[in-house]
């Protein structure tokens, strides 16, 4: 079945025992064992079943192989948020003495995570940009476990090859994970593409209202058995309701992604013509250094774009203090559009130098484009750069 189909019927059938044809919210802590025997063969595995929602849950089940499908990977898994879902990856591939490689624009919760938290734990982390193929081949070691991407990457928009980034990982005997949230796989599928691991966060574009937290990962049955493993210890589960509020959401991924590309395509257009403007990075536009890759791997550009003002920092607090119909606020994938300031806000985990290196400059406006009709949308960015 087409993708738009899968979306709405993938995975789910009405209930086997009501009929109902929303899936059942299974808000539960603790599954009862028919006998003694019961819990003890579920408890050893040696029979399927639930025993604590922090393990498994129906509910949640459903999500996680609902995306799974979605991704063409052979299993998924449910995480409290997105930062969960990425801190699992790693703990279950990587040992204290090993390394990993990322990308050098990620989002700046990632890069605190990988900046501040794994070097405690004795795992190594070296940032690269992955658009050159040359400079990843060369800081991956001997003990390099994963090779880590965004792409589009957050907040700059930076288009990476997934399939090149694949082809220098496996020649290293590495796994790669991409970080999907930007696009879901309804514009771009990295496991098609050969990746082995896709994470999301299941706040953004997947629950698609604001309303949850959450995180995702898909991949292989055996790489996935082990995260389940020390997913159940550490204890970093999802609750019951979130998983059912993300399903609901992604009954309308397919239409809401559709009108964010269009909206963000528009705005991107009528921007990059401003004369405030002095860059805008999406990678619909033809000026997009990476927009030919983006062509190649991804369906449509997504609903995410981010623009340099002329006149810097100050500029950017003049614009965000005069949206009215924007937003001011972090996250993305809302129905609302939601602008921020990347150096100060969500990427203030970066150095000032880091912020440079990156290509985030001080003036750096993001902007999630949300549902609205989009002449209203130009109409107050308008009014608002007026006031610059």
């Amino acid at each position: 079945m087409h993708i738009e189909t899968n979306i709405v019927h993938g995975g789910q059938h009405p209930d086997k025992l009501t009929g109902a044809l929303s899936p059942p919210i299974y808000q539960t802590s603790t599954f009862a064992f028919r006998d003694a025997d019961h819990g003890a063969r579920l408890f050893k595995r040696e029979e399927e079943g639930y025993i604590y929602t922090r393990y498994r849950n129906p509910t949640i089940d459903l999500l996680a192989d609902k995306i799974a499908l979605l991704e063409s990977a052979e299993a998924g898994l449910v995480f409290a948020s997105g930062l969960a879902a990425i801190f699992n990856v790693i703990v279950t591939l990587v040992k204290s003495g090993e390394h990993i490689v990322s990308d050098d624009t990620i989002y700046g919760g990632t890069f605190g995570l990988f900046k501040n938290i794994f070097p405690k734990l004795g795992i190594d982390v070296t940032f690269v940009d992955t658009v050159n193929r040359d400079k990843l081949t060369s800081v991956i070691r001997d003990n390099t476990k994963l090779v880590f991407i965004e792409t589009p990457a957050n907040p700059t928009l930076k288009i990476i090859d997934i399939a090149k980034c694949v082809e220098v990982a496996h020649s290293k005997n590495v796994d790669l994970c991409v970080d999907n949230t930007f696009l879901t796989p309804y514009l771009q599928k990295p496991i098609e593409l050969g990746a082995d691991i896709v994470v999301h966060s299941a706040t953004k574009y997947f629950g698609g209202h604001g309303d949850i937290i959450g995180g995702i990962v898909v991949g292989g049955k055996i790489f996935m058995e082990e995260l389940w493993k020390n997913a159940k210890d550490i204890g970093a589960s999802n609750s019951p309701f979130n998983a059912w509020l993300v399903l609901r959401g992604l009954k309308t991924l397919a239409v809401r992604m559709d009108r964010h590309c269009e909206n963000a395509e528009k705005i991107a257009e009528y921007l990059s013509k401003h004369n405030k403007i002095e860059n805008v990075y999406y990678p619909g536009l033809f000026s997009h250094p990476g927009h030919e890759i983006a062509k190649k791997q991804m369906s449509k550009f997504g609903g995410m774009l981010g623009f340099d003002l002329k006149g810097g920092k100050e500029a950017g607090k003049i614009l965000m203090n005069s949206v009215k119909l924007c937003i001011l606020a972090v996250s993305l994938g809302d129905a609302d559009t939601l602008i921020e300031h990347p150096a100060s806000m969500t990427h203030s985990t970066y150095s000032d130098e880091e912020l440079l290196q990156r290509g985030i400059k001080p003036g750096f406006v993001r902007i999630s484009v949300g549902l609205e009709n989009v002449n209203d949308l130009i109409e107050d960015l308008e009014q608002a750069l007026n006031v610059i």
